[in-house]
């Protein structure tokens, strides 16, 4: 029941509250990251979702073009990242406008993260049990990797690393959870979230 239903309703109220309480700082967020890029603060972003439909993820933008840098792998020390940048990737308040993904459907807010082509969209077998959730904000992958950037940072080759011993594990990690839904579980999720 709460995978069909309860989980869709709790995720649209939640995030309708949420911006509308957060909606002063994420203003903020756009404002200083627009003077820091000196472009559009706000971030857009093709990932892949339920289904392995495409949708336009929005973040606020930490990072700045960078001529020969393209790789969607983002270490500590990548040379992208702007000041301001480095706070909100600290603090997560990067990742508050995806309130409005959750309100429209696109999203939940804890569920597996929603990665740029190339990776959800090729499981294969029982992992495509991943993509029969809606990406999340938050869950339990994302809180295991929380310093990501910083275990990437120490890797020589961090492509590499995260593709071959990050994104196995999270795969893992997001099957059970797509297994074993709950609502207790995901209060729980964002509990620890908000917590740090």
């Amino acid at each position: 029941m709460y995978r069909l239903f309860g989980k869709n309703a709790f995720d649209r109220i939640s995030a309708g509250l949420g911006l509308l309480f957060l909606s002063p700082i994420i203003i903020i967020a756009w404002l200083v990251a627009s003077i820091d890029t000196r472009s559009n603060g706000f971030f857009f972003q093709t990932r892949i979702g339920k289904n392995a439909k495409s949708f336009h993820v929005v973040k606020i933008k930490t990072m700045r073009h960078v001529t020969n840098v393209n790789t969607t792998i983002t270490a500590a020390n990548d040379v992208r990242i702007t000041k301001s940048g480095a706070f909100f990737r600290n603090t997560k308040i990067d990742e508050l406008p995806q309130l409005w993904n959750v309100l429209i459907g696109q999203m939940s807010l804890v569920g597996p993260r929603p990665d740029v082509a190339g990776y959800a969209d090729k499981l294969e077998g029982d992992d495509r049990i991943v993509l029969s959730i809606k990406p999340g904000i938050t869950g339990p992958a994302s809180l295991k990797y929380k310093d990501e950037e910083a275990i990437l940072a120490e890797q020589s080759d961090p492509k590499k690393y995260n593709d071959n011993v990050i994104w196995p594990d999270k795969v893992k990690i997001n099957k059970h959870y797509a297994q074993s839904l709950s609502f207790v579980k995901d209060l729980n999720y964002i509990r620890k979230t908000i917590r740090g």
